[in-house]
């Protein structure tokens, strides 16, 4: 017991001088980000988003070389496409009203983005890429994003996109107080 109090005062003296040190001399790291940030450019925008398709892609691409193993990669690419009109198209003169009706010729439907949701987007598996990984995951990226820009063209985004402003449009010109309301699309 006696054994015990000798050493007791030594072992808070070592436990104390550890935590001391470690606390003084510990390696911290700190993040330190500096920006100066600048409007370039401000635009207005009329376009009017009507419908968004969600889009999952699951794709595996592969690089072929002549003298390295052939590479391949496995995404799982969630992508958006949204159909809009664009109303800084209409003017007066694309706007007919008698006394109960109005006719609004508005422009054609467009593809306003197609873009890839990175943030849900994985990387499902890589085989034999090493040190050309990010090269070839990229590749893959790009590969996906015009797939699906294309696939969204053959799609019937651009008819519901009338369908969808019918259905937003009418609506309101509805309740300006005219009963028939007829929407054309040059």
């Amino acid at each position: 017991m006696r054994m015990f109090f000798r050493v007791l005062p030594w072992l808070i003296l070592l436990v104390a001088g550890y935590f001391f040190i470690s606390k003084k001399f510990s390696i911290s790291t700190s993040v330190e980000s500096k920006h100066q940030l600048l409007v370039e450019k401000i635009e207005a925008i009329g376009k009017l988003e009507l419908v968004r398709y969600q889009i999952s892609d699951v794709l595996e691409h592969k690089n072929k070389t002549d003298f390295l193993p052939e590479a391949s990669v496995l995404l799982i690419v969630k992508a958006e496409a949204v159909g809009c009109i664009d109303l800084t198209k209409v003017t007066k003169d694309h706007i007919q009203v008698n006394a109960d009706s109005a006719v609004v010729n508005l422009p054609q439907p467009e593809i306003c983005y197609v873009k890839i949701d990175h943030k849900n987007s994985r990387v499902y598996d890589t085989k034999m890429a090493y040190f050309r990984e990010a090269k070839l995951v990229d590749e893959a990226y790009k590969a996906a994003e015009q797939k699906i820009t294309s696939e969204v063209k053959k799609s019937d985004i651009l008819a519901q996109t009338k369908t969808n402003a019918a259905s937003v449009l009418k609506p309101i010109i509805e309740g300006l107080g005219y009963k028939n309301v007829r929407l054309t699309f040059e």
